[in-house]
């Protein structure tokens, strides 16, 4: 079966910078992929890559099918690319915006029209279609950049961070409209600062760190790989930390984190019914008065730090 996005063995190289080492990524036909990673990772490196924007100095690429390099025009046909910044032009009207851009792709008058009309109405530009881009709002600019990625109906998409600088009630709304590019059919390349974002839209994960694939599967398959749950304890007073730390480092086999502030202590824990009996029983011996006893799944943030070694702060370039 095709894949909607295949890479292979990437290696992109900037005098003494390796972007890309070996960069590995495959996208099922339908599926949404988050592609997270650090600042500097080789993420949109690997997005220029993919879109025909840039040669890679080794692998190779296909986009259903196509070899990116080999028939880069043939792949700009069935790709649709938003990127950080809006593409509009401020001088023109949402609807004219649209309407240029469905010449550009070839339509007829009358078909880039008609068109324009259906994106206007799909992603509700209708109050504003008629004004100038200049006096849109941050989420009305990436409406209508998305409907514009969206004009030839390009069975693969490329969002590359969609949703920066949004303010929530934006973001929510951009991320049903992915949901709905979803369940329409389209293949869907995300890349993305918010982890909330991928964990919430993404079939797959795929983190990158150094130009190279660090870890992919399911939110879910991830979270599992960093240590499944984390359980945390908040105790009654300080003077009861440090015997709530060992006990609690004997039954996950790593090293707590302790919050004297807040007089928490917290670890990564396999979901095991038993080991979590064992840290009540065992605390409860010791004479530790619990305020609070939770168990948690983890986050992708939690993720992150376990699989790169540093916390998620920011797109990767």
């Amino acid at each position: 079966m095709t894949s909607a996005i295949l890479a292979e063995g990437l290696v992109k190289t900037y005098g003494s910078v390796q972007a890309l080492s070996g960069f590995d990524l495959e996208l099922p036909v339908g599926g949404v992929l988050a592609l997270l990673g650090p600042n500097g990772a080789g993420k949109s490196t690997a997005v220029r890559v993919l879109t025909t924007l840039l040669r890679p100095d080794a692998g190779r690429a296909t986009i259903m099918g196509v070899d990116v390099l080999r028939d880069a025009g043939a792949v700009r046909k069935i790709i649709g690319v938003t990127g950080q910044r809006t593409s509009v032009d401020d001088h023109l009207t949402g609807r004219e915006n649209l309407e240029m851009v469905g010449r550009l792709c070839r339509l007829s008058r009358r078909a880039a029209r008609a068109r324009a009309g259906e994106l206007v109405e799909r992603f509700g530009l209708g109050g504003f279609a008629g004004r100038p881009a200049r006096t849109y709002s941050g989420g009305q600019r990436r409406r209508l950049d998305l409907a514009a990625c969206l004009l030839s109906r390009p069975p693969v998409v490329f969002l590359d961070e969609p949703t920066t600088g949004l303010d929530p009630r934006s973001r929510f709304a951009l991320w049903e409209t992915v949901a709905e590019l979803a369940r329409e059919g389209h293949s869907v390349l995300l890349t993305t600062q918010y982890l909330e974002e991928a964990d919430n839209l993404a079939d797959t994960i795929t983190m990158v760190d150094h130009g190279r694939v660090v870890a992919e599967g399911t939110p879910d398959e991830l979270k599992a790989r960093a240590g499944g749950s984390c359980l945390e304890v908040v105790v009654a007073s300080a003077d009861m930390l440090d015997k709530t730390e060992r006990i609690i480092e004997h039954a996950a086999r790593t090293r707590p984190e302790v919050d004297t502030r807040a007089l928490r202590v917290s670890a990564p824990v396999p979901d095991q019914a038993e080991l979590l009996s064992e840290v009540v029983h065992a605390l409860a011996a010791a004479g530790v008065r619990l305020v609070d006893f939770s168990v948690r799944r983890r986050t992708l943030d939690e993720v992150f730090l376990a699989l790169t070694g540093e916390p998620q702060t920011g797109g990767a370039r």
